[in-house]
């Protein structure tokens, strides 16, 4: 049996929501690999391994994924958390242009899952 998997976009109090912003921002070709990746991850859920999601290492950052996009010589990732079973939370993507993720993004994505909970929760 299949796990629906409810989707969720993390919106920040000012109404911007970041990954829908990046997503716009994507060429077209990449941003349909994109969208067809978000459509494995909506599938699939927990299931999905990689090399299409990965864990962000770190102590801080327990909860925090990856989806993780490559199309051509574009490498995209998409930061986002698992909030309760079934219902994952799309927070921030960006273009990878290093080979290590660059620590302020990191953070930033982790600012917006505290945030997204605390104002969930209250």
């Amino acid at each position: 049996m299949t796990k629906i998997i409810e989707l969720d976009f993390y919106m920040k109090e000012n109404g911007k929501i970041p990954v829908q912003d990046f997503l716009y921002s994507l060429n077209p070709k990449l941003r349909a690999k994109t969208f067809s990746d978000i459509e494995l991850l909506k599938q699939l859920g927990t299931e999905l391994r990689e090399p299409y999601v990965k864990p962000v290492k770190g102590k801080d950052n327990k909860g925090l994924y990856e989806l993780r996009i490559k199309f051509s010589s574009d490498i995209a990732r998409i930061f986002y958390f698992t909030y309760y079973n079934n219902k994952f939370v799309l927070l921030y993507g960006f273009i990878k242009k290093t080979m290590k993720t660059p620590e302020n993004e990191i953070k930033k994505a982790r600012k917006y899952m505290e945030d997204y909970k605390r104002r969930s929760e209250s």
